[in-house]
C-alpha cells in the first residue's frame, strides 16, 4: 500500500511539474497547425485522390470568409469548410443537428463520415475534409475539372479564379507556412510616406485614395509584399502600370505608378515576399505611357474579399508593421 501511495504521488508531481503544451490546452501553434492541415488534406487525398493543394485553396479561402463575414462562425478545428445545417443534413430533414449518414443521405445532405466512426459531423475536421473532396472527386481530378467543380460550390467566377490562384501557390511551394511579408521597398532605399488613404482625389471625378503612396525615385525597386500570384499587369488609366497580386488570405495588393516591371512576372507568375515586381515610377493619369504628371511614388493599395465583394481597406497600419519587421531583420544581418 505504502509503495502504491509513494508511486501516486511521485506521478502527481510529474504532472504538476511538467510544462503544459499549447496541444494540450487546446491551442496549437502556428506551426502545429500547419501540421495537422497538412496531415488531414493527405489523408483526404489518399481516400480520393484529390490534390492536397486543391482541398488546401478551398479551405485557406474560406478561412478568410469566416474573418469578414459575421454570419460564420470561427471554426472549431484547424479546417475553416463551413457548411449550413441546411446543406450537411439535407434541406428537408426534420433534425438540423443529424450525424447519421443514412438519414442525410435520404434528405438530400451532403455531410460524409471522413473518420469512419459512424457519424457525420458537421464540426469534425475529417468529416468536413472528406466531405468537400468527395464533392470534387465527383467532376475529375485536372485542373479545369476543378475550376468546374468550384463554379458549382460558389457561383461566382471571382471565387473560382481566387481559389484557383490559391491551388497554383501551394502546389508551387509545397507549404503551408506562407505567412510571411515584406515592406514594397528596400528598406536601404531612400523613400517616405504618411496615411493618405481616404484623401479626395480629383482626376478623373471625384474619389477617394484607396492606398498609400510611398514616394521614392525614379526605378527604386517596388517589391512583392506577400506569397501570391500575379492577377493583373498592364496599363490602367488612373494607375499606370501597376501590378496586382492575391495573397492567401484572399487580399488583393495593389502596386501602381510604375516606371516598368521586372522581367519575368507576367500575369500567372507566383510570388514571394520581397520578390522585385517592378520599378518606381510616375506613370498614369492618361493613354498609356503617360508619365510625369506628378512626383514619382508608388501607389500602394490592399482590398479584401468575402466571397460577394470586395473593398479597399487602410494599408499604413500594414505597411508600418512590415517596415519594423524588415528593419528587425536588417539589424540581425
Amino acid at each position: 500500500m505504502k509503495q502504491l501511495a509513494l508511486l501516486s504521488l511521485i506521478v502527481s508531481c510529474l504532472m504538476l511539474s511538467s510544462p503544459v503544451s499549447a496541444e494540450t490546452k487546446g491551442e496549437l501553434t502556428a506551426e502545429q497547425k500547419y501540421e495537422k492541415r497538412m496531415e488531414l488534406y493527405q489523408k483526404a487525398e489518399a481516400l480520393t485522390s484529390i490534390p492536397w493543394h486543391y482541398l488546401a485553396a478551398v479551405d485557406t479561402f474560406e478561412r478568410g470568409l469566416r474573418r469578414t463575414l459575421k454570419n460564420r462562425p470561427r471554426e472549431e478545428g484547424v479546417i475553416s469548410i463551413f457548411y449550413t445545417e441546411e446543406e450537411w443534413a439535407g434541406p428537408l430533414n426534420p433534425d438540423p443537428a443529424d450525424t447519421n449518414p443514412l438519414s442525410i443521405q435520404l434528405f438530400g445532405g451532403v455531410g460524409l463520415d471522413g473518420d469512419g466512426d459512424g457519424l457525420a459531423e458537421r464540426t469534425n475536421d475529417e468529416d468536413v475534409l472528406y466531405t468537400l473532396a468527395h464533392f470534387l472527386e465527383r467532376y475529375g481530378f485536372a485542373e479545369q475539372d476543378f475550376r468546374i467543380a468550384l463554379w458549382e460550390k460558389y457561383q461566382r467566377e471571382q471565387s473560382v479564379n481566387i481559389i484557383d490562384g490559391h491551388s497554383k501557390v501551394y502546389k508551387h511551394f509545397e507549404t503551408l507556412d506562407l505567412d510571411d511579408h515584406a515592406f514594397p521597398m528596400p528598406i536601404r532605399s531612400t523613400y517616405s510616406y504618411r496615411n493618405t488613404w481616404g484623401d479626395k482625389r480629383g482626376w478623373g471625378g471625384r474619389r477617394i485614395h484607396e492606398g498609400t503612396d510611398i514616394f521614392a525615385g525614379y526605378n527604386v525597386p517596388i517589391r512583392a509584399t506577400a506569397y501570391g500570384r500575379v492577377e493583373i499587369l498592364g496599363w490602367n488609366k488612373y494607375g499606370g502600370w501597376r501590378i496586382g497580386i492575391r495573397d492567401l488570405d484572399n487580399i488583393y495588393h495593389y502596386f501602381a505608378h510604375l516606371s516598368g516591371f521586372e522581367k519575368g512576372v507576367e500575369v500567372g507568375s507566383i510570388v514571394s515576399p520581397g520578390d522585385v515586381i517592378g520599378y518606381c515610377g510616375s506613370s498614369g493619369y492618361g493613354k498609356p505611357g503617360t508619365q510625369g504628371k506628378f512626383p514619382p511614388h508608388l501607389h500602394y493599395g490592399m482590398y479584401r474579399d468575402n466571397g460577394y465583394t470586395e473593398w479597399s481597406f487602410d494599408p499604413y497600419p500594414y505597411l508600418k508593421a512590415w517596415e519594423r519587421q524588415d528593419y528587425r531583420k536588417l539589424k540581425r544581418g
